[in-house]
């Protein structure tokens, strides 16, 4: 009994030093949520997307996509997002892309009429980025996405952002 004591003494110490060890951290998370207006009357299909930029020494962002497809007949030609890390001079300048990665979901939406759990296929996540506390950093996402048959082309649907990091 008394050596399970000891080592998990040891090994809380040793947790407790690594999360003092590991620095400030913060992150932050903008939702969405759109609907796609689907051809000849059919059910609309809603998407959710949560974009969460995160930050301890490496400055991270993920879009994590939702949704909920009403009519499974409906299919994409594609459906792609592409997320952003992206950084400010000021709270209200201009943001400057600094990383980003597109990732393809169309056979994973095509195949899934709902998706409503977190997993690393429905997760797209830029390279992370050293952190500087000066600039305002956020994770941003724009999805672009063509229906079959509704022969509008592709439509781009801007994304909420995740709210600023600083300091």
């Amino acid at each position: 009994m008394r050596k399970t004591l000891t080592a998990v003494g040891l090994v809380t110490s040793a947790l407790a030093v690594g999360v003092m060890l590991a620095g400030p951290a913060a992150a932050a998370t903008g939702k969405s949520e759109f609907t796609v207006a689907l051809p000849e009357g059919k059910p609309r299909t809603t998407f959710w997307v949560e974009n969460v930029g995160a930050w301890t020494s490496n400055m991270t962002g993920k879009s994590v996509v939702y949704w909920q497809v009403l009519d499974d007949h409906v299919k994409f030609t594609s459906f792609k997002i592409t997320t952003r890390i992206e950084e400010r001079l000021g709270e209200n300048t201009e943001d400057h892309v600094v990383t980003s990665k597109t990732c393809d979901l169309t056979q994973m939406v095509n195949e899934q009429v709902r998706w409503l759990r977190d997993d690393p296929s429905n997760t797209c996540v830029a390279p992370s980025t050293t952190y500087d506390g000066e600039l305002h950093w956020s994770s941003d996402a724009t999805i672009v996405y063509d229906l079959v048959g509704d022969n509008k082309g592709p439509i781009t649907q801007e994304l909420q952002g995740s709210p600023l990091i600083h300091g």
